[in-house]
């Protein structure tokens, strides 16, 4: 092959990919907005957005979007459960949730690297979500987090959208706390 054949083969290459660009880019833009809308529609800034005190009380901390349980936000020893059919006690930022598997705190789902997803697959992302495992294989997720049940219904391609849209927010630096066995566990 010339050398002038190569640089011919390169820019039509070339070419083709800045054709086919935008179309890719708005499939890419499409995946991320489904994305959006089945988080906002499964709720999971319910628990995963900490709230924060407002004008008109408790309201999303948006500058914390999707970020889990606040790093900084030491909480005391959770309540002991009322009698009768209790199932957990929740902090105010609806982030630290404390019942008979011991305390749990909502996980970092923005692309930091350090302490999100930033370095998870997409294929780790929807096994934790099919299986109700960390990265599909490790820990058993805890509650509020059950996913199995609710999320049997997705497909592949709605989880990898999910995660899609979780890959497109700003990154926050923040290390959730692991979570704490039950007080007779201890």
């Amino acid at each position: 092959m010339t050398k002038t054949m190569t640089s011919t083969l390169t820019l039509a290459a070339l070419a083709a990919l800045l054709a086919a660009g935008p179309a890719h880019a708005d499939g890419k833009q499409k995946q991320i907005a489904l994305g959006r809308k089945l988080v906002t529609l499964g709720g999971c800034n319910d628990c995963h957005t900490p709230l924060k005190m407002g004008e008109n009380g408790p309201q999303p901390d948006l500058s914390r979007l999707l970020s889990g349980h606040p790093e900084q936000l030491a909480m005391p020893p959770a309540p002991k459960l009322p009698e009768g059919p209790w199932m957990a006690t929740v902090g105010a930022t609806m982030t630290a949730w404390s019942g008979p598997w011991g305390v749990s705190y909502t996980a970092n789902l923005t692309p930091d690297p350090e302490t999100g997803l930033g370095r998870w697959t997409e294929k780790q992302f929807v096994d934790t979500l099919r299986t109700g495992r960390h990265q599909g294989r490790g820990r058993q997720l805890l509650p509020p987090m059950v996913p199995p049940a609710a999320f049997a219904e997705l497909s592949d391609d709605e989880l990898g959208a999910i995660f899609a849209y979780l890959r497109s927010i700003p990154a926050v630096r923040n290390r959730v706390p692991e979570p704490q066995a039950p007080l007779a566990m201890r």
